[in-house]
């Protein structure tokens, strides 16, 4: 069997920064969906299968943290990649260890992002 195309998922309010990920991921060969709110990535994960999660942390209804959390329950076996511009938000994220792969600090380039994804991947056949 061939290697198959790995699935991410984008979950970020803001569109820009969703539109910006997904063309990254898409040029480095990686097949995107995206989710504007937690709530939102749940139902995607409802109906497809995913390799990896990437979150903003803050986000209106179900924030990034509250959704891995969920996430780390339910499938912990998903790979989690959480995202923020604030500092104070990546202090949220010490402890979740055992199942957030990294955070990234917002900006971030499109090769800082391509790279995390792999490296959140790397491990996984």
């Amino acid at each position: 069997m061939g290697k198959s195309l790995r699935r991410v998922l984008i979950v970020d309010d803001e569109a820009p920064v969703r539109e910006f990920v997904t063309r990254a991921l898409a040029h480095a060969g990686y097949e995107t969906d995206q989710a504007d709110d937690g709530l939102t990535a749940l139902d995607a994960l409802e109906h497809k299968h995913f390799d990896l999660v990437i979150t903003d942390i803050v986000m209106p209804g179900m924030d990034g943290i509250a959704l891995a959390l969920k996430l780390a329950k339910e499938q912990p076996d998903l790979k989690i990649l959480l995202m923020t511009g604030y500092a104070a938000e990546k202090q949220r994220a010490y402890g979740l260890d055992s199942f957030i792969h990294e955070v990234i600090g917002k900006p971030f380039t499109l090769r800082q992002i391509v790279d995390a994804v792999g490296r959140a991947l790397k491990n996984s056949a």
